[in-house]
């Protein structure tokens, strides 16, 4: 059984995290900033920059009308701040789908301007021969399965998905084709419980749960959700371990209030002429 790495300061690489199937759960965040990127740099192994950003850090309804040059600047901020964990971009939507060319230009230059290291794309089989295409030419790839978020026009919402049997079969056939293609891992997201464990027994690549199962090789979490800082929906699979949003209310509210009553700058936040 695989071990996580000892040395708290040894870069985590592709590699170090393939290795950890079966071994000690992966711990990952989705995250897009170089504060966070620096506070989580020696607790996670895995950092995600999601193209969920548009939703949670720039207040759109879904994640498909974010760019390239988006992703490729919170990359680089959080590239630059966590140089320990297994660091990977998302792939936004209209980047990769029209075929196997462009998909790799679009995740090379992703991997040379912001220096991850690997990219993540949404799809299953079909999607396969692009993994394969982009693994082959040296672009490490974590592939994405059950919800596909930039697919929500399409499915009709964030739902959950594989609840009948011939649903199950197509992510589990899904699972085996993105695995078989190379990529290192697989996200693992909305699924019923046991269809997550029968995912995970069934390919020899980690699976990283969201809303999956404790059995997954490993757990994300937004880091917005994790933290209690999104408050415009909280899915069912997020637990909050903190409400960051109400301590931000709360100190806001008191700065407004000492600044009516004039009681803010004190004596010691000014500049004696």
């Amino acid at each position: 059984m695989s071990k996580a790495p000892t040395n708290a300061a040894a870069k985590i690489k592709v590699p170090d995290i393939r290795a950890r199937k079966g071994g000690t759960p992966i711990v990952a965040i989705v995250g897009y900033t170089a504060p966070i990127a620096k506070i989580v740099n020696d607790i996670v192994d895995f950092i995600l920059v999601g193209d969920s950003v548009g939703m949670t850090v720039y207040g759109a309804s879904t994640t498909v009308g974010v760019t390239m040059d988006t992703m490729i600047e919170h990359g680089k901020a959080v590239v630059g701040s966590a140089p320990r964990p297994c660091i990977v971009v998302d792939m936004p939507f209209g980047s990769y789908e029209a075929n196997r060319e462009k998909a790799f230009d679009n995740a090379a230059r992703i991997m040379a301007e912001t220096g991850c290291d690997a990219i993540k794309l949404e799809g299953g089989q079909v999607l396969a021969e692009t993994i394969a295409f982009l693994v082959d030419r040296g672009i490490p790839v974590v592939a994405h399965i059950g919800l596909q978020p930039q697919r929500v026009n399409t499915t009709g919402g964030f739902k959950t998905q594989g609840r009948n049997d011939e649903a199950a079969q197509a992510i589990i056939a899904d699972a085996r084709a993105v695995a078989d293609a190379g990529a290192f891992a697989v996200v693992v997201e909305a699924i019923p419980e046991s269809l997550a464990t029968r995912i995970t027994q069934a390919i020899d690549v980690p699976t990283i749960g969201i809303g999956a199962s404790r059995d997954c090789d490993g757990q994300i979490l937004l880091i917005d959700d994790l933290i209690g800082l999104f408050r415009d929906f909280t899915p069912r699979f997020v637990k909050k371990y903190a409400n960051v949003a109400d301590i931000i209310e709360q100190a806001v509210t008191e700065f407004a209030r000492e600044t009516v009553e004039r009681t803010f700058p004190g004596k010691e936040n000014v500049f004696k002429g």
